[in-house]
């Protein structure tokens, strides 16, 4: 047993020796990025209701209320049931020490997917008008957003191999192929945000009708490559 145990233990030397006497492949290893810069053509609207009151039962009602009309409004106005969803419910109770009497507080927001940014306003007034009073944040995106994290992935290459080139180019070296890559990209695309009372938005009648600026959004992809060396 011992000697089969010596035995083994010699092979693994062996075979670790032969690949250390291994040549080396000359490689290089660099990073490369990708942006390409979008103009929305849809956006993502978190909105919010909540309702007060001394019953439970009360408040739920009057929030179940709201739903009601803005299911209603939103249908109305031709936007698809699968484009809006409820996010979050909640029924939460509080006492007051002072009046010595216990509060209940339901609170519901909603996430609209606006594939028409030309109806926002008219959207946003009608959702004041169901009950909704608050506006939990506005996120911009594209349809084409798949399309466009390809062309960020293929200039993240493209300025990989270059990087390569560029630091090789003085030793008379040429890039070979790619041994490996590493995707380093994470998910986030620098949006414009908003948040804020839509009541204030309804009493301000002076306001432009043009209360959406949309930007652009940038699509960031970022690589780790390494090349073998020629």
């Amino acid at each position: 047993m011992k000697k089969a145990v010596v035995m083994i233990a010699v092979f693994f030397a062996l075979a670790v020796q032969a690949q250390e006497q291994r040549p080396q492949v000359p490689q290089i290893s660099v990073t490369g990025e990708g942006k390409v810069k979008v103009i929305p053509d849809q956006a993502i609207v978190t909105v919010g209701f909540q309702n007060s009151g001394k019953d439970a039962k009360e408040v739920k009602t009057l929030n179940d209320e709201v739903v009601d009309k803005v299911i209603k409004f939103l249908k109305k106005s031709g936007i698809p049931a699968t484009d809006y969803k409820t996010n979050t419910v909640s029924l939460n109770k509080s006492y007051d020490y002072e009046k010595k009497k216990y509060n209940f507080q339901a609170n519901q927001t909603l996430s609209i997917t606006l594939k028409d940014l030309t109806k926002y306003d008219d959207i946003m007034m009608g959702l004041n008008d169901a009950g909704v009073n608050s506006i939990q944040g506005v996120e911009f995106k594209s349809s084409k957003m798949e399309e466009y994290e390809k062309e960020a992935r293929k200039k993240a290459m493209i300025n990989a191999k270059q990087k390569a080139a560029d630091y090789v180019s003085v030793l008379g070296q040429k890039v070979g192929k790619a041994l490996l890559i590493t995707d380093n990209s994470q998910v986030y695309i620098p949006q414009p945000m908003y948040k804020g009372n839509m009541m204030a938005m309804a009493e301000d009648k002076s306001a432009p009708r043009e209360t959406l600026a949309v930007g652009e959004i940038e699509i960031n992809t970022n690589v780790s490559v390494t090349f073998a060396l020629e």
